[in-house]
């Protein structure tokens, strides 16, 4: 922390603030902190440890607010959050060995057909509908295997669950944020866990960004419970594409050097 200027202390406090209002709502936070971290001179390992530090304050903060309203129940979800942290502790050993390249090709077209999904069916909103899979099933395979994304990679994990949640267990669209947010928690656990023990957090740069994260998550959370399907569905499009444009605008993008340009 002292390595960095008043200015730049205050522009990654800004930046966590306002990716823990986005990421309470409609995830991807991380194209926000990342960046902004990579910008402030921050070493790329460095900053993907730190990102999973200082984004604990802001899954965290937001399965409080939505706990609090009733949204969820943290203690029946409580076997599914460690399941997502065991994911995402797996996951991110195996990123400390194999490359991701074929996950970061694949990602923004991921990320493309989830905001086609939400955007253009008419049907997504705050009602719960019928289960296509039962919360046991759901529990032992969805939820690890998203945590295991989260931590290997990472960009995307709440888009996913959000989309599991809503098309396979048949939550509203509110609920399904709700639980999304604990189960983010859980995995960004377990990614971090691993990421620490490799010694590459700075702590005291996540530390400040994630009280930026809880003010923004709480902040956000409040304003998603008040509005509901209304404001998460179009932000969820929204930061889907943003998220997807940007992995593609990074020139050394698997697809781009593949295809040459």
């Amino acid at each position: 922390m002292h390595d960095l200027a008043f200015h730049l202390i205050l522009f990654l406090f800004l930046a966590a603030f306002i990716a823990g209002f986005i990421d309470s709502i409609a995830g991807g936070g991380g194209m926000i902190t990342v960046p902004a971290m990579l910008l402030a001179g921050l070493p790329p390992l460095e900053t993907l440890g730190t990102n999973k530090l200082q984004s604990l304050f802001g899954s965290g903060s937001a399965s409080l607010a939505y706990a609090r309203a009733g949204h969820v129940d943290l203690k029946s979800q409580l076997p599914m959050a460690l399941l997502s942290l065991a994911g995402g502790a797996v996951g991110a050993m195996v990123a400390t060995v194999v490359p991701g390249d074929v996950l970061r090709a694949v990602l923004p077209f991921l990320l493309i057909g989830i905001a086609l999904y939400f955007a253009l069916k008419p049907n997504v909103a705050d009602l719960d509908r019928t289960q296509r899979i039962t919360p046991f099933v759901f529990g032992l395979t969805i939820v690890p295997a998203i945590g295991f994304y989260d931590g290997i990679f990472g960009p995307g994990t709440g888009s996913f669950f959000m989309l599991a949640f809503i098309a396979l267990a048949g939550f509203g669209i509110l609920k399904a944020t709700a639980h999304t947010k604990l189960l983010n928690f859980g995995s960004n656990i377990g990614g971090f866990l691993v990421l620490a023990w490799y010694g590459v957090v700075l702590w005291k740069v996540g530390l400040m960004m994630g009280v930026g994260q809880f003010a923004g998550a709480q902040v956000g959370s409040r304003f998603a419970m008040k509005r509901g399907a209304k404001i998460i569905k179009p932000l969820l499009v929204i930061t889907c594409i943003a998220l997807a444009i940007r992995l593609l605008a990074d020139p050394a993008h698997p697809v781009r050097l593949w295809l040459g340009f």
